[in-house]
């Protein structure tokens, strides 16, 4: 899927909680030049429910207006969509994922799980990521470290996708990338395996500080703990795993224990860069 210049950046307001959610997704708008779009869901069976459905759905109008603000607040000239949506919180950032530039989402709380706990499937953002059309930033409850850009590289096709977006992240940061390869037994740990990869991939962008890191181990445990140092993560939602379902198991680790905001890549034709 392309994403059109004009393509949105959606962003779902459900509350007043969401408002650190929708400052980040206007840094992300604003720093890519894509207008941000706020995506307010409204349950009409709850609306009457409720003393007044007039009221319900005035309150999700203030929401919204509130929400435009906050967003207006870090760029005032990025252009700021809003709408109410009829049904679940989530099959509307689905929906218009496939047209989408990028997605953003809470992580529904799932970084301060501990490890070994399971994560429910329907938990909404394990279901955007799972079933978007183009790439998700999840974000997390506590500000990131300030640190670099942090890029997982398996050497797949759709590793190299999500390092040509980590790139362009780092760029827009003014920031340094790290590529982390890891390597498990049988496999070669050769450092300039990653090196080729990466000097392939970002030759465009001589300006920006690389590090390159081959570790051995586990690649989800590896990568968690690599990030917690990182102010963003950039992972492909599934490397050189395709039996392993929507999405890889070293995605699954960093969506589920790391701290650190990641932008899980996909929905990327081979030849697409952000």
């Amino acid at each position: 899927m392309a994403a059109a210049n004009n393509a949105p950046v959606l962003v779902a307001v459900g509350s007043e909680r969401d408002l650190p959610l929708v400052e980040l997704a206007a840094r992300e708008a604003a720093a890519f030049e894509h207008p941000l779009q706020l995506i307010h869901t409204f349950d009409w069976g709850a609306a009457f429910e409720a003393e007044s459905v007039a009221g319900t759905h005035d309150a999700a109008v203030e929401l919204l207006d509130h929400a435009v603000k906050v967003a207006r607040e870090v760029e005032e000239t990025l252009p700021v969509g809003h709408e109410i949506a009829e049904g679940s919180r989530v099959q509307p950032l689905i929906r218009r994922s496939e047209t989408a530039f990028l997605v953003a989402v809470g992580d529904s709380g799932m970084s301060t799980k501990q490890l070994g706990c399971p994560i429910p499937a329907d938990t909404p953002a394990v279901q955007v990521v799972t079933q978007a059309g183009c790439p998700v930033l999840v974000a997390r409850r506590e500000p990131p470290a300030k640190g670099p850009v942090l890029v997982g590289v398996d050497g797949s096709v759709a590793s190299q996708q999500a390092l040509k977006w980590a790139f362009d992240c780092a760029v827009r940061r003014a920031g340094r990338l790290v590529a982390v390869r890891v390597v498990e037994r049988g496999q070669d740990d050769a450092p300039e395996i990653l090196a080729d990869t990466v000097a392939a991939v970002g030759g465009a962008e001589p300006g920006v500080p690389v590090e390159c890191h081959t570790i051995r181990g586990a690649p989800g445990d590896v990568l968690v703990e690599q990030s917690r140092s990182a102010q963003l993560v950039v992972m492909a939602a599934r490397g050189q795993q395709p039996g392993r379902g929507m999405i890889g198991s070293a995605c699954q680790a960093m969506l589920y224990h790391s701290p650190t905001p990641t932008v899980v890549v996909r929905g990327l034709a081979p030849a697409e860069s952000p």
